[in-house]
């Protein structure tokens, strides 16, 4: 059992990790979409690009579902391969686009994944915690960017962002947070995710980075 007084999991990600989330929203083509400056075809090749990290994460955090030490945080409610699929779908209907490539910062990050299932699966508590929060925290703003930036109309393109309405979302949160603080604040275990986290939001730098390398 952890110590009561010390701070939960959630408490600690947020202010170990503070910085490295600021960071992440100033790199590479993650801050020109926040500016609201950012092409089609680019954003379809974020989509991909994160894509592949979500269909790695997902599975694995399902495969592993039966462990205390990430049971708590898989919510399949939470899970966004399938939404992205869609806005894929919508976003490239007709235009004939070329397949897009996986940036090397993805495909290094995708085996992170695959290395931990198969070795430290309790570090993928940290992953979820950097998408899944921060996927409930900023998806309305980023949908409306992504709909004047691009151009659309209604909700085609955008059920990445898509988790029911402002309560549904604020409940959604609150039982990720939840289920963080019931794998537990204290110990090695804890600290550990800490610092899987850090890594993680620099790892989301590169592949961000080498995007914005890549746009058209």
């Amino acid at each position: 059992m952890s110590d009561p007084r010390l701070p939960s999991l959630a408490q600690r990600l947020k202010a170990a990790t503070g910085d490295e989330h600021r960071r992440v929203e100033t790199t590479g083509l993650m801050a020109g979409l926040l500016r609201g400056r950012i092409e089609r075809s680019d954003y379809v090749a974020l989509l991909h690009n994160l894509r592949a990290i979500y269909a790695a994460l997902e599975p694995a955090l399902q495969r592993q579902a039966a462990r205390a030490g990430i049971g708590p945080v898989v919510l399949p409610e939470l899970f966004r391969c399938e939404a992205i699929a869609c806005d894929l779908a919508a976003l490239e209907s007709g235009t004939g686009a070329a397949p897009v490539a996986l940036q090397p910062a993805t495909d290094a990050y995708v085996q992170r994944l695959r290395d931990l299932e198969a070795r430290q699966p309790e570090l993928l508590v940290a992953h979820a915690y950097v998408r899944y929060l921060g996927d409930l925290s900023g998806g309305q703003q980023l949908r409306r960017i992504v709909v004047r930036a691009l151009g659309l109309s209604g909700a085609a393109g955008t059920s990445f962002y898509d988790f029911g309405d402002a309560a549904r979302v604020a409940s959604l949160a609150q039982r990720f947070r939840s289920g963080l603080d019931a794998v537990g604040a204290g110990g090695a275990d804890a600290e550990a995710i800490v610092a899987e986290a850090r890594s993680a939001f620099g790892r989301h730098c590169h592949v961000f980075d080498q995007l914005a390398a890549n746009a058209s």
